[in-house]
This record gives C-alpha cells, sequence and structure tokens, in this order.
C-alpha cells in the first residue's frame, strides 16, 4: 500500500514537470497561443511600435523638407496706388464716372489711396529669379522682397501672365538658395505634399496635407489646371511653392476657396509644369505669347454624340466661329467636332483650348475634325491670341488718343450687367487728352472704327497704324446702361 502511494505521488510530479515543459516550450514554436494572440485581431503591442516607427519617420521627412526648402522661400510686398471715387464712404464701381456724367448721378470725389500687398514667393535660381502670383504685384509701384536670413531687397517684374495668375521677379543677388521646379504629372491624389509661405502675415509658416484632386478649373476664360489640396493655405500663402515628399516644388499656391474668407480646407496651386513653360516665355520675351484659333467650343454630351453619329464622347464641338480668324480662314464650320491637333487627341473643350494656346503663332497646325460623321483633317496658320491678360487687362494705342481699351467679352458683359457683349470696351480716358475733350467717357463701348467693326485691340490698332498724324477718325460708341435701351453716338477724335 505504501508502495503504491509513493508510485502514485512520482507520477504525479512527473506529470506536473511534462506538462509545465510543454507549456513554456508551445511559445516559441510555429502555431503557439503566443503566435495565434499576435496574429489575432485587435491592438498588437508589435504593430503599435511599426506604426510609431512609421510615424516618425514621416515627421523626419517634414522636417528635412522645411528645412531644405525653407531658406528659398519669401516675403513680398507690393505698394500700389489706386484711384478711386467715392460718394461719402459710400464706394462705386469702376465705370461711375461714365454714369455720374450721362445719367445724372452725384459725381462724387476721387481720391488716391495707397495698398500694400502681401504675398509669398520663391527664388527658382541662385541669381535672384523669384516665382510668385500675378494678383500679389499686379499694377504694383514698387516691389520689396524680404528673405528668411533677414535681408531686404527691391525687385523688379520682369513679365507677368494673368490668365495662370504667375509673375516672376528679379533681385540683384547671388548665391541665393532655390527650388527645383519637379514633374506636376507624376503627382498622385492622396500625396503628402507641405505648403510653406506667410499666412495672415505669420512669416514662414509650414502646414502639410495631401493632394486632394488634379485638374480642376475655376475660371473657364483662364489657363488654369488647379492641384486641389487640403494642407491649409490662408491669405498671404498666394505665391508660395507646393511641395512633394521629394523636395520637389510641384505648384505654386493659389488661392483658397471659401464663403468666409479664411481657409476651410480647400486650396488650390499652379502646376510646377504650367509654371516651367510661362517662366521661359517671360525670361525670354516678358509676356507669354498663345496661340489663336478663333473658335468657340463646348464639350461633347451623349446627347451631342448621338445627333452627330459619333462613335465616342471625345473631342470638342465647334459653336461658333469668329469672322476674320483663322478658323474662318481654314474653313472649319459650325458643328464640326475637332478630335486633334497635330495628332495629339482632344479629350474635350478644356484639353484643346491648352493644346492651342502652347503652339506658337505662325505655325502651321493640323487640325483633325469630324465633320457629318466623316473625319477630315485641315491646315491652319495660327495667330497670336489677343487680350490675353484677363477681363481686368487693358491696352494702350501706339498712336495714344488718351484711351485704355481691352476686348468686350460675355463674361465681362455679364459682370457689369451690359448687354452688349462685342466691341471695345473704355477702362481708362485720360484727363486732359483728345479723347476726354471729345466726349469719350470710361464705360463706353466701341463699336467700329471709321465704319469697320472692332472686335479685338489689332483692329483698332491696324486702323490708327494707317491714320496719318493729325488726321481724324470716327468712332460708333456705345452707352449700355443696366435697366435702359442701349444708346450709340458717333464721336470724331483727332490722331496725335
Amino acid at each position: 500500500m505504501r508502495k503504491t502511494t509513493v508510485v502514485g505521488a512520482a507520477a504525479f510530479v512527473l506529470g506536473l514537470v511534462t506538462a509545465g515543459y510543454i507549456f513554456f516550450q508551445s511559445g516559441d514554436r510555429p502555431g503557439s497561443t503566443s503566435e495565434a494572440f499576435e496574429n489575432r485581431p485587435g491592438p498588437n503591442p508589435s504593430n503599435f511600435l511599426f506604426a510609431a516607427s512609421q510615424e516618425n519617420k514621416t515627421s523626419l521627412d517634414f522636417v528635412a523638407i522645411s528645412e531644405k526648402m525653407g531658406p528659398a522661400v519669401v516675403s513680398i510686398e507690393a505698394k500700389r496706388v489706386e484711384r478711386r471715387r467715392t460718394m461719402g464712404s459710400q464706394e462705386e464701381w469702376p465705370f461711375d464716372d461714365f454714369w455720374n456724367r450721362f445719367f445724372g448721378q452725384p459725381r462724387g470725389r476721387e481720391e488716391e489711396r495707397q495698398f500694400t500687398a502681401q504675398g509669398t514667393g520663391f527664388f527658382i535660381s541662385s541669381d535672384g529669379y523669384i516665382l510668385t502670383n500675378n494678383h500679389i504685384v499686379e499694377n504694383a509701384a514698387s516691389v520689396t522682397v524680404n528673405t528668411v536670413q533677414g535681408k531686404e531687397y527691391p525687385a523688379e517684374i520682369l513679365g507677368t501672365d494673368p490668365p495662370t495668375d504667375l509673375a516672376l521677379l528679379k533681385i540683384k543677388a547671388e548665391n541665393l538658395p532655390f527650388a527645383e521646379l519637379g514633374d506636376s504629372s507624376r503627382l498622385r491624389v492622396g500625396e503628402w505634399v507641405l505648403a510653406i509661405g506667410n499666412p495672415l502675415g505669420m512669416a514662414h509658416t509650414v502646414t502639410a496635407g495631401i493632394v486632394s484632386a488634379k485638374g480642376r478649373q475655376i475660371d473657364a476664360s483662364s489657363y488654369q489646371d488647379f492641384i486641389q489640396t487640403d494642407a491649409a493655405i490662408n491669405r498671404g500663402n498666394s505665391g508660395g511653392p507646393l511641395i512633394n515628399m521629394r523636395g520637389e516644388v510641384i505648384g505654386i499656391n493659389s488661392n483658397i476657396l471659401t464663403p468666409t474668407g479664411g481657409n476651410i480646407g480647400i486650396g488650390f496651386a499652379i502646376p510646377s509644369n504650367i509654371a516651367i513653360k510661362v517662366v521661359s516665355q517671360l525670361k525670354e520675351e516678358g509676356r507669354v505669347v498663345r496661340g489663336w484659333l478663333g473658335v468657340g467650343i463646348q464639350d461633347v454630351t451623349e446627347a451631342i454624340r448621338k445627333q452627330l453619329k459619333l462613335k465616342e464622347k471625345a473631342g470638342a464641338v465647334v459653336t461658333t466661329v469668329e469672322p476674320g480668324s483663322p478658323a474662318e480662314k481654314t474653313g472649319l464650320r459650325l458643328y464640326d467636332v475637332i478630335v486633334s491637333i497635330d495628332g495629339e487627341p482632344i479629350k474635350d473643350g478644356h484639353d484643346l483650348r491648352f493644346k492651342i494656346a502652347d503652339i506658337r503663332p505662325g505655325n502651321k497646325t493640323k487640325i483633325g475634325l469630324i465633320r457629318d460623321g466623316k473625319p477630315e483633317t485641315l491646315t491652319t496658320v495660327l495667330e497670336e491670341r489677343e487680350s490675353d491678360q484677363g477681363p481686368a487687362a487693358v491696352s494702350k494705342m501706339e498712336k495714344d488718343i488718351g484711351i485704355s481699351v481691352t476686348a468686350l467679352t460675355p463674361q465681362i458683359a455679364q459682370r457689369y450687367g451690359l448687354q452688349t457683349t462685342e466691341g471695345l470696351l473704355i477702362t481708362e480716358v485720360r484727363r486732359g487728352s483728345e479723347a476726354a475733350q471729345r466726349g469719350l467717357r470710361t464705360g463706353m463701348i466701341i463699336l467700329e472704327v471709321n465704319r469697320s467693326k472692332v472686335t479685338a485691340v489689332r483692329d483698332f490698332e491696324n486702323i490708327l497704324k494707317k491714320t496719318e498724324s493729325g488726321d481724324e477718325i470716327i468712332l460708333l460708341v456705345r452707352i449700355d446702361a443696366q435697366g435702359r435701351s442701349p444708346q450709340d453716338m458717333i464721336i470724331s477724335v483727332r490722331v496725335p
């Protein structure tokens, strides 16, 4: 009995030892309980460590890029003097001088005011070239650049391009830190980006976000193909760089979409590939030259595709052909569908507009189109696009009679409530000039010069070139007031 008890106790102890050995060894083998715990759904300490290391790596990238790119970013102050007409404390719109004189309203008082626009820019070369937004330096009397090193320089405006909202400045300095413009076509939605600028006067502020979308168009009349980002962009960020994780500038911050005037997370940047083309021309010529075909277009809808018996919904439909344009000379017609330019396929109207603009005037261009369901190819010679400085741009005549004009477009007509959509809008009449003495006023629309219709500034200039000094020209002008019937009159002006 005693022997049996001893044997049983020994067996029990041996069993405990064996079980313990198996339990502790099982944690290191594949398929063990500990491995099953690690692989089960839910928090895992090792995963948290991996995530933390990745987060730290991203932060380090942000730091490195900020330290590398920051010295190339500058703050810009542009001073301008604006003349405005006021009625007490209420300001009038730009054409009130015209309305006041012709409709008996109080003329008010003209005042000169000084304004300072603040924004951002960045060096694109070591010898002082700076890229920024046009709306910062537009009409500036003087521009000052401040670097992160605390140095201040006067800047020269080498050229501006309002349709893309870009401007090129230059300071006299050497061996400056600069940023490289990357390839924005490689940019993908979801990529991390950094914005550096001077928002609300807070110098050299860095914000981070992602690329939210590409190919955004806000204004159909401009040459913009915005990158949308949720990196915080406020007033003062304009003109600053949008940078990818390789330390390349892939966008130039331009504006925000906001109902409140502050940042709500929707910012827009001009792609670097557009900036590269603009900078090249501004350096060489001080302006951007674009091709002009002279057609009104719209995208191909499903209804249009069926009606015109097209195989696919691509290309741009011709809706108007401007008189005297390359399009008219070439034989383009209403309902033609342009599907290619020099062999390059056209996606839509926006794509056509960009491709035509990129072609130098004077070059022969092949237009692939579909007419009445059949493919055709026409060859045209593009002319230079005129009045390409946006709705607010004006042009002075080579033979100065004392006015500045801009081509009137449907967009401008809608903005100011005009019924007339063609002609030349007088935007300035210089005091004491021949035009002012003969009765021309801001806001009038010139329809004809010497009985010839004018729809572009070049039309007016060509007539003036053929007119001898001292001779008179006759202008058919229209007074187009909102809520009133347009009134036409003939005014003669002597050419100085």
